[in-house]
């Protein structure tokens, strides 16, 4: 994947690439491999020509020069007025592939588009997947997709696309590039925190209420009323009163579950310490993944600030991209560690810097990575 998937802070550019941008063509030609073969063909009928002063040569000649000059024609029309969008996914996280959807749009009112590649462009690089559209009718929207997947989280700056074609002999390829940029925030892997669930008592983030509900615990007997579910009936407590009895259990709700995360740099940039650090966020992540589904609040701290527990899917993306964008501290910040009875705090933090995690004693649990 190389240089060209470094993940870029701002999508803004400096003056030196507003420049270059400036004076580059508006239309590249690459000859392809049949190019070369046809070109130097072209080259020695020429040199034949002029050398003997056959007629038939001159005409081969004119022939050949004539192909040449009706593909850049062809191939300027067929690339005329595209317009390329891209749709991407809710949710990108890292190491996970996803589909990327393109749409191509010709504007023009009478002339098809033939054999259309498109390619997404981070900075000036061309990522590695394109997509091919054999034929997009005149005033018609096709739509595709490619599959990526990004090595790492972070905010990545797409700049635009490379439009390009080798329509219609296959003598050169030409292209141009469309600037669309669109910021890509990608999230943390998820990783499998069951091995790490074990240690977490399984009625984390529940407590119950004292009112009728649907939960496990018993809560008081009433009597019998017609629609009430049988299999409650509470047959011990029927005998002794003689008339029927049913079992009311108490309603269990959803407590805050704070995962917090200790965004503290305490290591040299080595492979290994920025890899542990990655699975740092990605638990913390994951573990956000896990309780939003069972349907608790989950609040973010970090160095940076705190997010307030919510529920649901907008929440979960909302601490996802938050992470996805995540610094690590030099210079540790005050940690705020939510406060209240009904908070279930986890500590996520790097062994290293453990000792510098405040109050241990009010964490349900603390989640330790890497080496000491």
């Amino acid at each position: 994947m190389g240089t060209a998937l470094t993940a870029l802070t701002s999508p803004s550019l400096t003056r030196w690439e507003r420049f270059r941008r400036y004076m580059r063509p508006p239309r590249r030609l690459r000859f392809t491999r049949e190019g070369w073969y046809f070109f130097f063909i072209s080259l020695g009928v020429g040199l034949a020509a002029i050398n003997t002063g056959n007629n038939l040569l001159y005409l081969i000649l004119g022939m050949t020069l004539s192909l040449i000059i009706v593909s850049g024609i062809l191939s300027e029309v067929t690339l005329r007025r595209l317009e390329v969008r891209r749709a991407p996914p809710d949710s990108i996280h890292a190491k996970r592939p996803f589909l990327m959807g393109i749409s191509l749009a010709n504007s023009k009112r009478r002339y098809p588009s033939y054999s259309i590649e498109v390619e997404d462009l981070l900075g000036d690089r061309p990522l590695e997947k394109k997509c091919y559209f054999l034929k997009v009718p005149s005033g018609r929207v096709q739509q595709t997709s490619y599959r990526y997947e990004f090595p790492r989280r972070g905010r990545y700056a797409l700049t635009g696309f490379r439009v390009s074609t080798k329509f219609p002999f296959a003598l050169f390829r030409k292209s141009r590039v469309v600037e669309a940029p669109a910021d890509v925030v990608v999230f943390p892997e998820l990783v499998d925190i069951r091995s790490l669930l074990t240690m977490v008592h399984p009625s984390m983030g529940e407590t119950s209420r004292t009112r009728v509900g649907r939960g496990e615990d018993f809560y008081s007997l009433r009597e019998f009323h017609p629609g009430d579910d049988s299999r409650e009936i509470h047959w011990k407590a029927t005998a002794k009163v003689g008339h029927l009895l049913i079992r009311e259990r108490e309603e269990e709700a959803a407590r805050q579950v704070a995962i917090c995360l200790f965004s503290g740099d305490v290591g040299e940039e080595t492979p290994a310490y920025i890899n542990e650090r990655e699975r740092l966020v990605s638990i913390a992540a994951s573990l956000v993944c896990h309780f939003i589904a069972l349907g608790n609040a989950v609040s973010l701290v970090t160095l940076e600030g705190a997010i307030p527990p919510a529920h649901g899917r907008d929440q979960a993306l909302r601490i996802l991209r938050a992470c996805a964008v995540l610094k690590f501290e030099r210079e540790p910040k005050p940690f705020l560690l939510p406060k209240g009875a009904r908070v279930d705090r986890i500590g996520v933090v790097h062994r290293r810097a453990a000792h510098l995690l405040p109050a241990k004693k009010t964490f349900t649990q603390i989640i330790e990575v890497g080496e000491a």
